[in-house]
């Protein structure tokens, strides 16, 4: 644990941030000219992770651990001069969730390097919560850190991908969905116009319901497509 300490730490402080990733951009496109990867289109890819209570990521290591396998994955398949962005999410305050990991693929930081650290990171949220570095939250504002991700990082330039480790029950000001009939406010406009796909790893995890499940993929898949992803994908198990 205290090696998977020192790696959130070292990520924290090396990710380096939107506008570095963005800066070095070029370099990257240069790089990978001269690679094998370069045949693989670039790509950019946005971890959204849930640490609010009744997400089942935080406390169910086998859980975390599957999430963590499945999106380690999605970054080893990435190709040279594409983005990689992670973020934590619960209650709608920024000093609760101040983490960020951001990396570009390239030669010196090749995908499967990513993919590991993303792994590891991700497979140590229940360590993380119950130690303390990372702490539990009240709410789930899954349409609040949409919202930011549309506004700080965005879908210009690059086919992205949005990826939530979340059982996708919002519950905030906006909407408590775990009541009967409620329903997902519709989007202001289409603030994710032109990005690929977003996807909800866990939807539903925690109620033991496949009805709850297919409502919540429903409300999900009818808000994404509004919102201007081109598809929705929410798995509860896989």
């Amino acid at each position: 644990m205290k090696i998977l300490l020192a790696a959130v730490t070292a990520i924290g402080l090396t990710g380096g941030g939107v506008m570095a990733v963005h800066a070095a951009h070029d370099q990257a496109i240069i790089e990978a000219s001269l690679t094998e990867e370069a045949a693989i289109p670039a790509q950019r890819l946005v971890i959204g992770l849930d640490i609010s209570k009744s997400n089942p990521l935080i406390d169910d290591q086998q859980f975390a651990e599957k999430v963590a396998a499945r999106i380690a994955n999605v970054v080893r398949g990435l190709g040279m001069a594409s983005e990689v962005h992670v973020r934590t999410f619960g209650s709608y305050d920024a000093t609760s969730n101040n983490f960020a990991y951001d990396a570009l693929i390239s030669v010196r930081n090749r995908p499967e390097h990513v993919a590991e650290e993303i792994q590891k990171l991700i497979a140590g949220t229940p360590y993380l919560v119950k130690s303390g570095k990372w702490r539990s939250q009240d709410n789930t504002n899954i349409l609040a850190f949409l919202d930011n991700v549309g506004q700080s990082i965005g879908c210009a330039g690059l086919p992205t991908t949005v990826v939530l480790a979340s059982d996708g029950i919002e519950d905030s000001e906006y909407v408590r969905l775990q009541r009967d009939g409620a329903r997902l406010p519709a989007p202001d406009g289409r603030p994710f116009r032109g990005c690929a796909e977003m996807e909800i790893l866990g939807l539903g995890q925690g109620t033991g319901s496949p009805v709850e499940t297919t409502r919540l993929r429903s409300e999900w898949t009818r808000w994404a497509l509004a919102a201007g992803f081109h598809r929705f994908v929410g798995l509860n198990d896989w």
